[in-house]
């Protein structure tokens, strides 16, 4: 077997599951899960009734590539949502099932395996705390994962001035998670040429985990991309630069797993190749029933909408016993627990659950010791994805145990 399986941490709910073990919460009470990014809104009926019109394509393998209109359809929306002049179908769009599949991949494509075989360290950079696919995606791959620590007095945001020139010389990948997950926290403009500036310097791939991009409070001010923040630099062959987006946040879908990845043609090339031989072809269904999702807004407007009456709810409810940062964009809280004085953010979630049947991630569940720090230490991340009155209920709940003596 494979020894760098060995490297790989539980995963969150696996150490969630075992922190939940032998509570009995209330009978009374039902269970509401704030802990999993699993939308609940319901699906869009369109994507639904594309799916089922398009099933006779089930007798047809589909190409790695995907088909012309997919791709299409996706740089139809990347040069729309993110004023882009152009963007290439043929060669800077590919299918992938969902960014989980593809963040992990492509770590896989992208790292120089000689390079990782000789006696200095090949590091992929990743945010701290972060989706721990970034992490699983880097120890595969051979290579080491290097944290950037997401703090309060950062804006939750990575501090990129902080990394030794030696670290960057030896990075060959970084993660960028924006919107954050699970901060919420938006890279501007700025700080993304700043990043481009330095893949260029020091030789390395941007990755961009943009899946949180279309759910956020003001119509007005959309969160920027890595790709727009090359467009602005006129920079129209993205190099260095890659994108992942799915439809699972956007439109409801997560179980449709669809996404796409754009950008850099080079490393497009590379990564269908690798994804040739791993067999991660999109069925054409998937892909037509995408089309349909990707050709509207109304559905992900609507979705914002509800996602503001939930964090209005949270923040009217919970804001008055517990610090609440609304975030930038995504649909988490991260929300300090330390003013509750009860406990660590384990015996916190804990304690939640036994007392109102209301399940949180404890933060350093999504963290890492880096620097002396785990930056998940004494917050949850609530994930606001339940309907609406179970989310008013669940903020009534977590106010009440807060409030207890207990």
């Amino acid at each position: 077997m494979n020894t760098d399986l060995d490297k790989l941490h539980p995963y969150p709910f696996e150490k969630l599951t075992a922190l939940k073990l032998g509570i009995t919460p209330p009978t009374e009470l039902t269970h509401i899960p704030l802990s999993i990014g699993e939308p609940k809104h319901p699906s869009p009926h369109f994507v639904t009734e594309a799916l089922t019109a398009s099933l006779a394509m089930l007798s047809a393998y589909p190409l790695t590539k995907g088909t012309p209109e997919f791709r299409q359809a996706v740089s139809n929306w990347l040069t729309t949502r993110f004023h882009l002049q152009t963007l290439d179908p043929e060669t800077q769009v590919l299918p992938v099932n969902g960014t989980r599949e593809a963040l992990f991949a492509f770590a896989q494509a992208v790292i120089d395996r000689p390079a990782v075989s000789s006696s200095n360290d090949v590091f992929i950079l990743s945010p701290n705390p972060f989706y721990q696919i970034y992490e699983g995606a880097a120890l595969l791959s051979g290579a080491k994962p290097y944290f950037l620590n997401c703090l309060e007095n950062t804006h939750f945001l990575p501090d990129f001035d902080s990394v030794p020139s030696e670290v960057w010389e030896q990075c060959q990948l970084i993660y960028i998670c924006t919107p954050g997950n699970p901060t919420g926290a938006v890279l501007d403009i700025t700080t993304l040429q700043k990043l481009i500036g330095l893949a260029d310097q020091y030789d390395f791939v941007i990755a961009s985990d943009e899946c949180y991009s279309e759910i956020y409070g003001n119509e007005d001010n959309p969160p920027p991309g890595l790709l727009e923040a090359c467009e602005k630099m006129q920079r129209r062959d993205y190099r260095r630069c890659v994108v992942f987006h799915s439809l699972s946040k956007r439109s409801n879908l997560p179980g449709l797993r669809s996404g796409f990845v754009a950008g850099d043609a080079e490393i497009l090339k590379s990564f269908l190749r690798y994804r040739t031989y791993h067999g991660s072809a999109m069925p054409v269904t998937t892909q037509l029933a995408s089309i349909a999702a990707w050709n509207d807004e109304e559905h992900v407007k609507d979705n914002r909408d509800k996602y503001r009456q939930k964090f209005q709810i949270f923040q009217q409810i919970l804001g008055e016993v517990l610090p609440l940062k609304m975030p930038d964009a995504g649909f988490y809280l991260w929300a300090n627990i330390l003013p509750a004085n009860k406990g660590n953010e384990e015996n916190f979630a804990r304690e939640l659950f036994a007392q109102q049947n209301v399940t949180v991630l404890p933060g350093s569940y999504l963290g890492r010791s880096a620097n002396g720090i785990n930056p998940g230490h004494n917050y949850v991340r609530m994930a606001l994805v339940a309907p609406l009155e179970e989310c008013r209920e669940a903020a009534e709940r977590i106010k009440q145990f807060v409030l207890s003596s207990e």
